[in-house]
């Protein structure tokens, strides 16, 4: 194929690509000689033909009419060939040239189409487009450039003449400009461009730059905001410390002073007065402790420390200590722990007692008859615990926001209002656990929170072996009121192994004898609730006694009720609510007369409430306190000496420092400090006199501060000082630790 041909057949390609992608714009600018171009081979051929033919014509007639021969002739035909070939000739070159004219008319406008659509883009975008040559000398600059410099002729300037100003960028040909525009000072993100320009053929500086200024605005404002956050955040965990701190020093002169009081001779009235002081007390310190935990939470810190801990022994003291509250109420509470539940598992014990005192505390409150149980099983490798009420319940628009802070239940006006934080809290341990809270409940018909998680992978200590058969040989029959507490004792001994049989009334009694007369007299022991001693009290006399062994008689009693109890009817005492060891111990034969229990599980505040008498040491520690507080000063001269110990009280930091490194001094067996105290810092004062005292004698350092939290707790302990007590300090607390720190001296036990 020629190369005419060829460039015909490159342009027809290129005229309908034009016409079907752009319209007729560019098509109308091709000359009307494009479309002979078009024309089919035979139709050029019979045009060349026509013209040979006319040539040779020509040269014929002239010959004939110049009366010629055959020379003359064939002169002719050269004649008409030459012309005819000059004539193709310039015809050829001439629409050779009209091709690439055409050719390059048809770029040229392609090149402005999209020169000018990308020109209208970016002004309708708002944005500054600008060209430069190699000279950084502007060539081209489109109108929003125009408008925000200010100059209407920047043709041969430089940007820096303008007045723009570069910053460099993070990135090459990418730049921060500030330009002083009309509507003020505005920042723009330029980039740079090196490309050959098609119209000039040469190198240019192509630059595109938007505006920014509101953006980069936008995202101060939000830096700003985030930092206002976080030193609000931080504020707020400084103000809730120091709040903290000066609630619990007069917290610890109340709690101190009761405790105190409580070790003197009074009459029951007062004692009640008492009660009522701590208990009050108490849910101080504990709104102090969900504060603390909530501003925690908040501000990303909180933590969990798991160890192997026993989650009986822990669910069961939870119950004791909250027992006193539902007796009080005159309702019941019991926790059923399944027999296969494993002696020891891996989790925050602290952590999970402040969820389970939330979760049954709520219950206690909110229930005016019935009771409280909780139930823990294991299901695979997931810990279940729930704890069901018989409250008023709750409804379902308020189970969505219950878990929320500082959202409750009910209204604001009911009685038992709160601050809204125990089930948040609770909610976000047990997230923190791995688990999930959740609460089934209808209106009227009480609730069930239910806490899931799976312990952390640890070693487990199995349950103890036989535990399901430590009852095999017990057949009891227990005379109580229908209830949780009942409902408890009797899955507790059937899980272990027994036969439990519940009856209410001696109505129930004198019927269950007439139907089932063999079941009663395989019965080994019977267990008596308190409270239907006296209508039980006939029928139990007359009990058939057996020749080979007889039936033991246990009272389940309250605690508050031992001393209207009379001892010498019944042959075991059980105190409500149920332990599972007692109750094994007692039905196996191994526990006979009154259960003794301390003061945790006679359902008294662990420290302030007790009532047994500290352990005398068998030498005077000679003690050294730094407290500031007169009062909190006065409890705790008061509880050191009555544990036996020698005690000398200082006021500040000067005092404790010239106490110690004075010439006069003598060094203490031991150093009792608040952490905030006039004349010092705490958290630098006394880590530097445990470091110098340990380099002399070795001097325990025990530090009372109402900073709970877990950073200061850390820095202490890791600079030396031997002991962290969280005001309000608990006087059995107390002197538990200084006998941790000096187990020689310890003479028996708590």
């Amino acid at each position: 194929m020629s190369e005419l041909a060829i460039l015909k057949d490159r342009l027809s390609e290129t005229f309908a690509s034009v016409e079907a992608d752009e319209g007729p714009t560019i098509a109308s600018a091709v000359p009307a000689r494009a479309e002979r171009l078009r024309s089919p081979l035979y139709i050029r051929l019979l045009r060349a033909m026509t013209l040979f033919a006319a040539g040779c014509g020509f040269a014929f007639a002239s010959a004939v009419y110049l009366g010629g021969n055959a020379a003359l002739y064939m002169a002719a035909v050269s004649v008409a060939i030459c012309v005819f070939c000059a004539v193709y000739m310039m015809v050829r070159s001439s629409m050779l040239r009209q091709a690439s004219m055409q050719h390059a008319n048809l770029l040229d406008a392609r090149h402005r189409q999209n020169a000018a659509l990308m020109a209208g883009i970016h002004e309708a975008m708002g944005d500054i487009v600008v060209s430069r040559d190699m000279d950084r000398r502007i060539i081209h600059a489109n109108a929003a450039f125009c408008e925000m410099t200010g100059c209407a002729e920047p043709y041969g300037k430089t940007c820096e003449e303008i007045g723009i100003a570069f910053r460099p960028g993070g990135r090459a040909h990418c730049y921060d400009v500030e330009i002083a525009t009309p509507y003020g000072q505005r920042i723009f993100t330029w980039h740079d461009v090196v490309a050959n320009d098609p119209a000039s053929s040469r190198l240019v500086i192509s630059s595109l730059a938007r505006d920014v200024t509101d953006e980069r605005a936008a995202l101060r404002t939000r830096e700003d905001a985030r930092l206002r956050a976080e030193n609000a955040n931080a504020a707020k965990g400084r103000l809730l410390a120091t709040v903290s701190h000066e609630i619990r020093l007069p917290l610890s002169g109340i709690l101190g002073m009761n405790h105190l009081l409580s070790q003197t001779k009074l009459t029951q009235e007062q004692r009640n007065y008492l009660d009522g002081m701590r208990q009050s007390g108490q849910s101080l310190v504990q709104l102090v402790e969900d504060l603390l935990d909530f501003s925690t939470m908040e501000a990303g810190r909180f933590r969990l420390n798991p160890r192997a801990e026993n989650l009986r022994q822990l669910i069961e003291s939870v119950v004791e200590m909250l027992a006193h509250r539902a007796h009080e109420k005159g309702i019941e509470i019991a926790s059923i722990i399944a027999a296969d539940m494993p002696d020891c598992l891996d989790f925050d014990p602290a952590r999970l007692r402040q969820v389970l005192f939330n979760l049954i505390g709520n219950a206690v409150k909110f229930t005016t008859k019935g009771g409280v149980l909780v139930r823990a099983s294991m299901s695979g490798e997931t810990l279940s615990i729930a704890v069901q009420d018989t409250g008023p319940g709750i409804g379902k628009a308020e189970q969505a926001r219950i878990f929320g802070e500082f959202e409750q239940a009910g209204t604001r006006s009911q009685k038992n209002a709160g601050t809204g934080l125990g089930l948040a809290i609770s909610a976000r341990i047990i997230r923190e656990f791995g688990g999930a809270l959740t609460v089934e409940s209808r209106k009227g018909e009480g609730s069930v929170f239910t806490a899931t998680f799976k312990p952390a992978s640890a070693p487990v200590v199995d349950m103890a072996p036989g535990r399901t058969a430590a009852l095999a040989r017990s057949n009891v029959l227990l005379l109580a009121p229908a209830g949780v507490a009942a409902v408890a004792t009797v899955d507790v001994i059937r899980a272990l192994g027994g036969t439990c049989t519940l009856l209410s009334t001696p109505r129930q009694l004198k019927s269950h004898r007439l139907q089932a007369p063999g079941e009663l007299a395989e019965v080994t022991d019977i267990i008596i609730d308190h409270r239907v001693a006296v209508s039980f009290r006939e029928a139990l006399k007359s009990w058939p006694s057996r020749a080979d062994r007889s039936v033991r008689q246990i009272l389940l009693v309250n605690p508050e009720e031992r001393a209207s109890q009379p001892k010498e009817d019944f042959d075991a005492w059980l105190i409500r609510p149920l332990r599972e060891k007692s109750l094994v111990d007692v039905l196996c034969g191994r526990l006979r007369g009154v259960e003794r229990r301390d003061a945790i599980n006679d359902n008294q505040h662990p420290g302030f409430g007790f009532s047994s008498a500290l352990d005398k040491t068998s030498y005077e520690l000679d003690v050294l306190v730094a407290e500031d507080d007169p009062v909190n000063a006065r409890i705790l001269r008061a509880v050191l000496e009555k544990s036996g110990c020698r005690v000398r009280m200082v006021s500040d930091f000067k005092a404790l420092t010239n106490a110690l490194t004075g010439e006069s001094a003598s060094l203490p067996d031991l150093i009792i400090s608040d952490l905030h105290m006039p004349f010092g810092d705490g958290l630098e004062v006394l880590p530097r006199l445990s470091a110098s005292l340990n380099s002399q004698k070795r001097v325990p350092v025990m530090v009372l501060s109402g900073d709970t939290t877990p950073d200061t707790q850390s820095f202490l302990l890791g600079a030396g000082i031997s002991a962290v007590l969280a005001k309000p300090v608990e006087p059995k607390r107390l002197i538990e630790e200084v006998l941790r720190l000096f187990p020689q001296n310890r003479t028996g036990v708590f």
